[in-house]
């Protein structure tokens, strides 16, 4: 190969990746709500709308991301799901107060992530493409986390670190939840079964068990199923960021198959694609809405909320 071709050749790949490494970059402005519908209740019950919202990583200049949470609302929603890695700065706490503000008058529940307890740090984005890309630190600083907690508690919705609790819709119908602090960093516990309440303080039975958690490793998916709830909540994996065509995710950054790192899927099942089978459970793996605010890049996997609709099992 001369010399003059060589130089040509890196040119081209040179400009390809200069090319895809934009086009990245605009890819993690694209945002989109995804919708599913999954029959999950029992016979003759009316649907329930969740909105799934997961790792915003927000960062207080983010304008175009902020109006589309705030705008997330308008999508009205009968439950809120938010599964945690909210913050993307020191100083986040003002914006997302602003944008969720609308989504808390919801009724909701949520966990927190790795994200909501410490500062991002600049890291080498090679290490994101290890299997589990867990960097023990001591340089973190903490993020206000207990203010972002206290306010969501105060607006109504369910804290589930480590704890159960029911949540009552608009309608009546009330949903018992159990969910556990972030394993990323190894900070989940399953809560106690709760004991049975005396017949004259049952109030109205649950329509469904919700389970949710921030990372979706495999223990934990596993708690989750055996403590019977009927569908799983969870985010962390963005998705893979970085996918390609038909190979898809590249690694899920927990021990969740790649398989599984978004969409909607059975917990257990053999593959994937085995949705709600006998001996599993549903579970809903948000790509989540954000990146790193030192690599602001997504690559055939957009940043995303999910709508789901819960509808009635067919008799």
């Amino acid at each position: 190969m001369g010399a003059r071709t060589a130089l040509t050749t890196l040119a081209a790949v040179g400009g390809a990746a200069a090319a895809g490494i934009a086009y990245a970059h605009l890819e993690s402005k694209l945002f989109t709500v995804r919708r599913f519908s999954v029959p999950v209740l029992a016979p003759g019950e009316r649907p329930i709308r969740i909105l799934h919202v997961s790792d915003l990583h927000l960062t207080p200049g983010q304008r175009t991301k902020q109006e589309w949470v705030r705008s997330l609302a308008g999508y009205s929603p009968d439950v809120v799901i938010n599964t945690g890695d909210n913050f993307g700065h020191l100083r986040s706490l003002a914006p997302l107060l602003d944008v969720l503000g609308p989504l808390t008058e919801i009724p909701g529940a949520f966990v927190m992530g790795s994200n909501d307890y410490f500062a991002p740090v600049f890291k080498n984005p090679a290490r994101y493409l290890l299997p589990d890309a867990r960097e023990k630190r001591d340089d973190l600083v903490p993020l206000p986390t207990e203010s972002l907690a206290k306010s969501f508690r105060e607006a109504g919705w369910a804290d589930l670190t480590n704890r159960r609790d029911r949540i009552t819709l608009r309608d009546g119908r009330v949903l018992d939840l159990v969910g556990m602090d972030d394993p990323h960093l190894d900070r989940d516990v399953m809560p106690e079964p709760r004991a049975e309440p005396e017949p004259a303080d049952a109030g109205e039975d649950p329509v469904l068990r919700l389970g949710v958690v921030h990372a979706p490793y495999r223990r934990v998916l596993n708690q989750l199923r055996d403590d019977g709830v009927d569908f799983i909540f969870a985010g962390h994996t963005h998705g893979g960021q970085l996918c390609l065509p038909v190979v898809g995710a590249l690694v899920t950054n927990c021990d969740l198959d790649r398989g599984r790192a978004s969409g909607l899927h059975g917990w257990p099942g053999k593959r994937p694609d085995d949705q709600g089978g006998e001996g599993s459970t549903w579970l809903h793996v948000s790509a989540g809405a954000g990146t790193s605010p030192y690599w602001q890049l997504r690559f055939a996997c957009r940043p995303e909320a999910t709508l789901l609709t819960l509808t009635a099992k067919v008799d």
